[in-house]
């Protein structure tokens, strides 16, 4: 038989359960996604779809969807709030408020994105699932100007080191950076050749001395974080020739050359008049070939007939018992683009066609969008050409407002890079966000990150 000792003290027992639960009950802080009053149940349904899902630092967020309640169907009228996570914070903060319209649909347009981060959106007791967001930090490369002529352009040797600068925002301080040089036949490849820590101001420096010469395209690559994705910097295109030899100098008219364009290679050859030289050539993994021959003046200068290669080009002169440095001419590819419109509604898709001469099979085609601080482009989608050179890129555009957009073929061994001019598009707003898609997959893709 039970004491009344123990009765006693089960009840008590009890009695401090209850006490401490109705007190956690009430000091349980409420979620943030929830609110008293008329608001929708817990039956109800809220979307949410973004767009782009990944950004560059700087850029605005699309947050979109609907709220429906079965079986009543789309709920209007109602408030609903987007929340967002930011890496390295602890918890979720509103990221923006919007009313759901007829249809139940609701946009919402983020403040500038600079980290990674996790949103959802809520209305009442409805809860949308979670959807992560990839920022790239924007990285901006600097060197010296791509058009450089040869008396003044990069040069392989210690003695014509290079130094190139730059910026990421966000900073990214102690975060290491990669100089990276492409020079792959389908312009895809990334390989190292200098690193370096961002500073504490979010800036960097390189310095790197050329040793083979050739086509050159660079461009530096933050290593990805907890806060931001791996980011590539904008894309410089170089020629690179050897040192001059000032016993028998060697010089083009015109460096690089678009493709079925012309240059006259010409030099000197000092205290050495009516002496006869050689120009021998020959394209990426070819030996050298005799291609003509001249004699220079009275004072030792010579001149060659009109070359028109039609892939990039090593050249090289000998005569006099000298031999020239080896001179590097860069032949661009010709690109044409045409986008489909220049003014769009919010959900339509904008398709850039065109072709490339010459022709290179799966070849890597860049869309890319300027910059919001401009005047530099980044990657945002990624294509590749037909047989005949041809290609086609389709983008969804969502987000009101404009973008500026190009087309970009990279260079390679055999041809230098050309970009298109750039093409301003205007993207309505639509009255009702229900009509707006998902964005797909494909939408946003970026170049491979390469070896860091």
């Amino acid at each position: 038989m039970r004491s009344k000792k123990l009765t006693s003290a089960v009840l008590a027992a009890a009695a401090l359960l209850a006490l401490g639960s109705a007190g956690a009950a009430s000091a349980r802080v409420p979620h943030p996604n929830r609110s008293a009053g008329t608001t929708p149940g817990a039956n109800c349904r809220i979307s949410l779809n973004l767009a782009p899902r990944l950004v560059t630092s700087g850029e605005t967020v699309l947050a979109y969807g609907e709220l429906a309640c079965p079986p009543t169907g789309p709920d209007a009228g109602q408030t609903v709030t987007l929340y967002e996570r930011t890496a390295g914070s602890p918890g979720f903060t509103v990221a923006g408020t919007a009313t759901s319209d007829g249809q139940g649909a609701y946009q919402i347009t983020t403040a500038p994105q600079t980290t990674n981060g996790v949103l959802y959106a809520a209305s009442g007791a409805s809860q949308s699932g979670r959807r992560q967001l990839k920022v790239a930090a924007l990285v901006t490369l600097a060197g010296p100007p791509e058009d450089k002529s040869l008396f003044a352009g990069l040069q392989t040797g210690r003695q014509h080191a290079v130094t190139f600068t730059g910026t990421v925002s966000p900073d990214n301080a102690g975060q290491i950076i990669v100089l990276q040089r492409q020079n792959a036949i389908k312009g895809n490849e990334w390989h190292p050749i200098e690193r370096t820590i961002v500073n504490s101001s979010g800036g960097f420096a390189l310095t790197h001395a050329f040793v083979v010469p050739g086509a050159s395209e660079l461009r530096v690559l933050l290593r990805p974080s907890a806060r931001n994705i791996a980011s590539p910097s904008n894309i410089l295109t170089y020629q690179i020739s050897q040192a001059e030899n000032p016993a028998l100098t060697i010089l083009s008219e015109t460096n690089p050359i678009p493709y079925d364009g012309s240059t006259v290679i010409t030099g000197t050859v000092p205290g050495e008049p009516n002496a006869t030289l050689t120009l021998s050539g020959h394209a990426a993994h070819n030996p050298f070939v005799t291609i003509a021959t001249t004699k220079t003046n009275s004072e030792g200068k010579y001149s060659f007939p009109a070359q028109t290669p039609l892939t990039s080009m090593f050249y090289k002169v000998d005569g006099a018992g000298r031999s020239s440095a080896v001179l590097y001419e860069g032949v661009k590819y010709l690109l044409t683009a045409t986008p489909s419109a220049t003014t769009v509604n919010s959900g339509e898709t904008v398709t850039f066609t065109g072709a490339v001469t010459p022709a290179r099979a799966g070849h890597t085609i860049y869309l890319e969008r300027q910059d919001i601080n401009g005047p530099g482009f980044h990657v945002v989608q990624v294509g590749t050409e037909a047989a005949d050179g041809s290609y086609s890129i389709g983008r969804l555009l969502l987000d009101p407002g404009t973008e500026v957009l190009r087309i970009k073929v990279p260079g390679d061994p055999e041809n230098g890079a050309t970009a298109s001019s750039p093409f301003t598009i205007t993207v309505n707003p639509l009255p009702s966000a229900a009509k707006l898609p998902a964005e797909p997959q494909s939408n946003t893709t970026l170049p491979p990150a390469g070896q860091s």
